[in-house]
């Protein structure tokens, strides 16, 4: 156990510095200049070098890269440029507004969307069923901007219950929840169906049937055990990818998280955010996924860390 998390560690911090790596480079490579977008039309020559002598970004590009290592060895990842703070501070700040975010939409989808997969998986082919596939079909097909707008104009605009932006209070974390949990509730019921669906056609389960074994039981404590990690792997994955910031939804409803920074960076070309934002979510994205296969064992008995089960 020891020696299969120290592998995967090692493994998970060398996926990280080669994620940050390669986008120091590629945001240097791209078109646009940063001392441009902080000094204006109006900024002669001579300003913009002194601007890009103040940032750090005269050298060149091998240069300015061993500065950005030597610093992050140091966890000084550097000024942002238009907050004028330290970088890593400044996604700290806006993280907690994330996770919230991500945390909300991942219960509700689980608490929705596995009960739904079961309720259909076990009325297969019936009007029901075709009914929630008609549903998730439709959830699946709708663009998270579209769905954030149209729930916007009907609950805070038309029907005024929840705030139109930002996070003043809890109920300003429904609206934007919500929309998020839409599609990904319609991804995890099909898959939570398919995998109930198969279960329950086993025939392991029919023999227990055949044996008076109560139908509740069949359900969660055969069928479900056994599908249990595909679901889990799939609600990891969703939350480690709304941990990278859900952008669409958060400039829809304004809100103060991670998604909204990386596209204010973007556009302003703020180097050391951009890296910062980069370093901080990839972290969390492969902690959830090392988590999630920590968790396996828990959910199947047959799934042992570090060594494979053969029968």
């Amino acid at each position: 156990m020891a020696r299969y998390l120290a592998l995967r560690v090692a493994q998970s911090l060398l996926t990280v510095f080669l994620i940050v790596s390669t986008v120091f480079v590629l945001v240097r490579l791209a078109p646009g200049d940063p001392a441009a977008a902080i000094g204006g039309p109006t900024a002669t020559t001579e300003d913009l070098q002194a601007i890009r002598e103040e940032l750090g970004l005269v050298g060149s590009i091998p240069q300015q890269y061993w500065h950005f290592i030597t610093g992050l060895l140091q966890g000084d990842l550097g000024l942002s440029y238009s907050f004028r703070q330290p970088a890593l501070d400044v996604v700290l700040e806006r993280l907690p507004y994330t996770i919230t975010l991500a945390g909300a939409a991942i219960v509700l989808t689980a608490l929705i969307a596995i009960p739904l997969g079961i309720f259909t998986a076990r009325r297969a082919n019936s009007a029901w069923d075709v009914g929630a596939n008609v549903g998730t079909i439709a959830g699946q097909s709708m663009p998270e901007f579209w769905t954030g707008i149209m729930l916007l104009t009907l609950l805070a605009v038309v029907v005024p219950v929840f705030p139109a932006s930002g996070f003043t209070s809890w109920s300003g974390l429904v609206l934007p929840a919500v929309t998020i949990a839409l599609l990904q509730i319609a991804l995890i019921s099909r898959l939570v169906h398919r995998e109930m669906a198969g279960n329950l056609a086993a025939p392991y389960v029919t023999v227990a049937r055949s044996r008076g074994v109560a139908e509740r039981r069949l359900t969660w404590r055969y069928a479900f055990a056994n599908s249990s990690i595909p679901v889990v792997t799939a609600l990891g994955t969703r939350f480690a990818a709304m941990l990278n910031g859900v952008v669409v939804v958060e400039v829809v409803f304004a809100w103060p998280g991670i998604g909204s920074l990386v596209v204010r960076a973007l556009e302003t070309r703020d180097y050391p955010l951009i890296q910062a934002t980069v370093l901080v979510t990839s972290l969390l994205a492969i902690g959830v996924q090392l988590l999630i296969d920590l968790l396996y064992p828990l959910f199947d008995p047959r799934v042992r860390v570090g060594k494979a089960v053969s029968r």
